[in-house]
């Protein structure tokens, strides 16, 4: 599958908002834009649309597999080893070696699968994700400039966050659900436990999520969850031992599977899980 062009867009600014502007927790859904990749043909997408297909999507699968790989073949092997353990969200890390390549081959050979991209630092790296076929977008922190680059986009895009100041500004600015993280840091599932009640945006925790307390976390509240080193352990990897990689993808799946909802479309006000 050739890259694809991103077409010149901006975001309405009022999807951005200001400093003086009123809830801060109130999602900005009035602003309209261009998709990159329209959902339906013709479409003119909202954010309030894109919020709300993620948040279904989510609610469907509640496990997201990051994949951070240093050999390219590698890296194929890995999702097609996730994807064949039952899981069906699947992140390239944008320091992986070819990112932009493996996303768009694993477009082709997984269809059944939703390709994103990750650790995308700025608004550069969001337009090369897309261009090369991403669906959704995962970065470390709330970098304006990447946030409004995946928003003019139509893909959804996940900044990470820490505090609930951190967070609340995440979701004004256009974040789709927001990444908790390092989650391990601040307590794990009773953090998110503690910022549910609060918080109306969806949230997903990551960096401490294991095999053990994966349900936890969404008996907590969080919307998802995302594993990277439980799901692919380095002596596996370097192994090529594909089957213990299929079978930890294949147990988590069966973890969350109690919380996973049909794929059913979701009301726009109800983002949470």
């Amino acid at each position: 599958m050739g890259p694809r062009k991103l077409p010149p867009s901006k975001v309405d600014q009022s999807v951005l908002g200001n400093g003086d502007a009123a809830d801060p927790l109130k999602p900005q859904e009035g602003s309209q834009f261009q998709s990159g990749e329209p959902l339906d043909k013709g479409e003119t997408t909202t954010l309030a649309t894109v919020r709300s297909r993620w948040v279904q999507r989510l609610r469907h699968d509640r496990a997201i597999a990051v994949i951070r790989s240093h050999n390219w073949l590698q890296g194929l092997a890995m999702a097609q080893a996730a994807a064949e353990g039952g899981l069906r969200l699947i992140e390239i890390t944008w320091n992986s070696v070819r990112p932009a390549e493996l996303v768009a081959e694993l477009r082709d050979r997984l269809p059944h699968c939703q390709i994103g991209a990750g650790t995308l630092l700025d608004a550069a790296m969001v337009r090369e994700a897309v261009a090369a076929g991403a669906q959704f977008g995962f970065a470390p922190f709330g970098d304006s400039g990447a946030i409004a680059a995946a928003v003019a986009a139509g893909i959804p895009i996940v900044p990470g966050a820490l505090t609930p100041t951190e967070i609340a500004q995440a979701w004004r600015a256009g974040a789709s659900s927001v990444k908790v993280f390092p989650i391990s840091a601040v307590g794990g599932a009773a953090y998110v436990r503690s910022l549910v009640p609060v918080l109306p945006m969806p949230l997903i925790p990551t960096g401490g999520v294991t095999l053990a307390n994966a349900a936890e976390f969404l008996a907590a509240g969080a919307i998802a969850i995302g594993l990277s080193g439980e799901l692919f352990p380095a002596e596996a990897v370097a192994a090529g031992r594909w089957d213990q990689v299929r079978d930890r993808a294949r147990r988590l799946a069966e973890q969350v599977a109690p919380h996973c909802l049909p794929e059913t479309t979701p009301p726009l006000e109800d983002l949470r899980p």
